[in-house]
């Protein structure tokens, strides 16, 4: 009987070609949920049936219970002890279903997962999912393994595949403290601080104010620059320049002195230069320079190469990368090794770019002259450095930023296995009234790693031959006077950099932290890939520093970063250094919630309080005087009289719904158009129901960095039984796109002239037929087939399509139309975002029945109201 063996990678892309190496492109393949290999082979000496699929990243993320998830209720100072549990990351993916189903009898798991922490971490997730379906094997019999590769080639892979070894716990329950350090950190920090600052000033111009243990230290590096550059008072300063020359080549001289700060004492010096009229050549030096060749290339790097001389951000440029691993043109992108290990095939590696167009001919002349094993920088033991593993042309890879990474790639590994570069340096001193002066030149004997890798080699600059005691004469002599002048603001690679040296993030993780202070308005990257901190950066940064400078300073993150690692090096016990960490950030939330006055001075001093913002729109339903809309990130509402705020959806434009009032709590009824087009959809919310859901359990809309919650209840999702505006009275037919969990397709009430249906949570939309005058739901009629709402659709005068006219009363109305099973009118309907409805709504119901079974109020649906729930399931979806 055959082995049953069931492989899991990180990404669909990685397992089918894992599959096609092992297989050697004997493979079968089919769609599920994530798609699925199989092939025959043999493992370990037996007879296996393998099967081949992936996971999308993690499968789980980790979130506090649902008791703790309201920004209203829960106090940010019970997130310390409060329940935690993992979720799975895509519900819509059906990872985890996916996963039961798929290894259901296996014998064998082999883990493909990236080969680092976060790697490591997902494999035990897999775990979690697989084992428990899995066959028993033998007592103390090995069942689960970890394959452990570099890149995506065929040796790699093989190797990998005989050299199985098993997952490191360990590493794992490192990162999953470090996820429950960062989710009790900075949901705390950052719900305290989004509230109490957005519910008192107007112009912050962000949708959350949030705190992260890495992502606040990497804004104070930018900030402390910026306060660098602030405080520096410029000086003026004098140096003296004579200006000589001989066979036309003109001298560049430096002046021992450098230069001095009183103006007086630089013009005694000039004067005296000038007096001496002739430059005595005192001595004249020679010797051979080395520059030394690159160790190989890391993530950091990369990242930083790929901002300071492609102009490409470091989460753009990690993208690119990480493409072009599961590509298979780069070996793995995550590393932060430079060393070569002692097996690493360098010739190989060479060997893969002789034919290249580009490379290789460098290629070829370094294999035929010989390659040493190149020694220098550091092993950390995770993965070799980057290097190419293919070749690839620039068309083959599409040209663009992805072959601008691949070339620097290529270049920067044969670089690193190139010779070094040899120079002459030639020093010339010279004297002239008592006052010293240098000239320097440099000639390249041998180019080495330079000739691969132009950027690097040095500025080559001859002197003319000169000879000690040699005489010339002075041209002129020149008193320059100049002004210091401060440091320039970090770009994106001295942060790089910085984060790198102080131990903030890891290499897979430094993109993420600089992308989100960007994301956050905390920064602003200028010209030239500078990192410049906005008013909100500086004010925050400089009220922690107020408050508790640990909150922002690197060394407390390095100190969790050295803890995390202890961890993964199996040293230290992962629940003690978690409820250390805990208890110590405890003590400092508390304090800083405390003493939160002395950051808000610095807010009230840079930014507009809510009273003084916005414009009247609408009325309050308890003091019945105008709130005020503020439009700045987030928008909100703002009453004055009764000091509240109010939370509304994000992404898109909100004005006054015909001052229509709701019916619960009597506020003005506000109406939002989501951005997106002429597709975007509208609907109509209450604003304080919005915040403050009156029903348990309705569906929310999420509105991320929201006042007070992660998720409001507009009218579309509002079970109320009465109101026209409730998804009662809107609510047409369930969601049909099969990733919509509970969506509801509702009438959009202001879509005219072009009426349509949108659904409640997905970005499914129906459009009515054209050239309707009215579109309504009948609350009372359903569909005798489907169980959908009727609708009552009136066309303007003469444009009732012809198809419909013999049906329609007065000429132009029809009653009891079901838009899913009338084949006349689903016909000049348009689906977008929607394809499986398309498919679907032609199914054997609707075929052949004529004008459709609700059509005209036959009453053949009626009768169903008081069971019609529109969020049910129906059959026909």
């Amino acid at each position: 009987m055959a082995l049953s063996v069931f492989m899991v990678a990180e990404k669909p892309s990685l397992a089918s070609s894992i599959a096609q190496i092992l297989s050697e492109g004997r493979v079968a393949s089919r769609r599920a949920a994530l798609d699925v290999h199989e092939f025959e082979g043999r493992f370990r000496g037996q007879r296996a049936r393998f099967k081949m699929t992936s996971v999308i990243g993690h499968v789980y993320s980790i979130d506090f219970t649902a008791a703790f998830n309201s920004w209203d209720k829960v106090d940010p100072a019970q997130l310390y002890d409060a329940p935690t549990v993992k979720l799975e990351s895509n519900p819509k993916a059906h990872v985890c279903e996916h996963l039961q189903r798929e290894s259901r009898g296996c014998d064998v798991l082999v883990l493909w997962l990236d080969c680092d922490r976060e790697g490591e971490n997902i494999c035990f997730e897999v775990m979690d999912n697989v084992l428990p379906s899995m066959r028993r094997g033998a007592p103390g019999q090995q069942t689960v393994f970890r394959a452990r590769f570099s890149a995506i080639t065929a040796p790699e892979i093989r190797a990998a595949m005989a050299n199985l070894v098993a997952p490191n716990e360990a590493e794992a329950k490192a990162v999953d403290a470090r996820q429950e350090l960062d989710l009790r950190v900075g949901v705390s920090f950052t719900r305290f601080q989004t509230r109490f600052f957005q519910g008192r000033y107007g112009n912050l111009d962000a949708s959350v104010i949030s705190y992260g243990p890495c992502q606040t230290p990497t804004l104070n590096f930018c900030v402390e620059r910026h306060q660098i550059i602030v405080a520096f008072q410029p000086e003026p300063f004098w140096v003296v320049r004579p200006r000589a020359s001989k066979a036309g080549v003109a001298l560049e001289l430096e002046w021992e002195r450098g230069r001095v700060f009183d103006q007086d004492v630089g013009a005694m010096y000039a004067a005296l230069v000038r007096e001496s009229k002739r430059l005595r050549v005192v001595e004249v030096g020679e010797k051979e320079d080395r520059r030394q060749r690159p160790p190989g290339l890391n993530t950091v790097e990369l990242l930083k190469y790929s901002s300071a001389s492609l102009g490409l951000g470091p989460a753009v440029a990690m993208q690119i990368a990480e493409r072009l691993y599961t590509a298979g043109y780069l070996s793995y992108p995550r590393t932060e090794s430079s060393a070569y290990p002692p097996n690493f095939d360098i010739t190989g590696n060479i060997a893969i770019l002789r034919g290249h167009p580009v490379f290789g001919g460098y290629a070829s002349a370094l294999l035929q002259q010989g390659v040493k094993h190149p020694q220098g920088g550091t092993d950390v033991g995770d993965h070799p450095p980057i290097t190419p593993v293919r070749s690839a042309t620039e068309n083959d890879l599409g040209g663009g930023d992805a072959w601008r990474v691949y070339d620097y790639v290529v270049r920067h590994f044969l670089g690193s296995v190139s010779p070094d570069a040899v120079y002459k340096k030639t020093k010339a001193v010279f004297e002239a009234g008592g006052e010293t002066f240098t000239a320097t030149g440099c000639q390249a004997l041998r180019p080495g790693f330079t000739a691969i890798m132009p950027w690097r080699a040095a500025a080559t600059d001859t002197l003319p031959p000169l000879s000690p005691g040699e005489q010339l004469p002075l041209s002129e002599v020149e008193l320059y006077q100049g002004r210091t002048s401060p440091p320039d603001y970090l770009t994106e690679s001295d942060l790089i950099g910085l984060m790198e040296k102080h131990g903030i993030g890891t290499d897979a993780s430094i993109p993420v932290h600089i992308n989100n202070i960007c994301e956050r308005n905390y920064v602003s990257i200028q010209s030239g890939r500078r990192v410049v901190p906005t008013e909100l950066g500086i004010t925050l940064i400089r009220g922690y520093q107020l408050i508790d400078p640990e909150l922002c300073k690197p060394q407390v993150r390095a100190h969790v970063e050295a803890q995390l690692d202890l961890i993964a090096r199996g040293k230290a016990d992962k629940e003690a250094v978690v409820a250390h960490t805990v208890e110590q950030f405890r003590a400092k939330f508390l304090f800083f919630v405390a003493k939160v006055a002395r950051m808000d001075s610095l807010f009230e001093a840079n930014f507009s309080p809510l009273a003084s913002s916005g414009k009247p729109l609408s009325k309050c339903g308890k003091c019945r005087r105008y709130m005020k809309y503020i439009s700045a990130r987030p928008q909100r509402l703002y009453c004055n009289t009764c000091e509240e705020v109010l939370a509304l959806p994000q992404g898109g434009s909100i004005k006054l719904y015909k001052s229509l009032v709701c019916p619960l709590d009597g506020y003005e009824l506000l109406l939002f158009s989501l951005s997106g087009g002429s597709d975007g959809k509208t609907y109509p919310l209450c604003p304080f129901c919005f915040s403050n859901p009156p029903f348990e359990g309705a569906m929310k809309v999420g509105v991320e960095g929201a006042v007070g919650s992660k998720a409001g209840m507009p009218c579309s999702t509002c079970p109320h039984p009465t109101c026209p505006h409730s998804l009662a009275a809107a609510g047409v037919f369930p969601c049909p796109n099969p990733g919509c969990a509970g969506g509801t397709v509702v009438l959009d009430p202001v879509s005219a002239p072009c009426w349509r249906l949108d659904c409640n949570r997905c970005n499914f939309l129906l459009y009515l037929p054209p050239n309707l005058h009215s579109a309504k739901v009948q609350t009372k009629e359903t569909c005798e087939d489907c169980g959908g709402r009727l609708l009552d659709l009136d066309w303007r005068k003469g444009q009732t399509p012809p198809s419909l006219a013999a049906d329609a009363e007065e000429g132009s109305r029809l009653e009891g139309v079901c838009v899913v099973c009338d084949e006349e009118v689903a016909k000049l309907c348009e689906v977008k975002h929607g394809h499986a409805f398309a498919a679907r709504r032609m199914g054997p119901r609707g075929r052949g029945r004529g004008r459709g079974r609700g059509r005209r109020g036959r009453g053949r649906g009626r009768g169903r109201d008081k069971n019609y729930d529109p969020r049910m399931s129906f059959s026909d979806f």
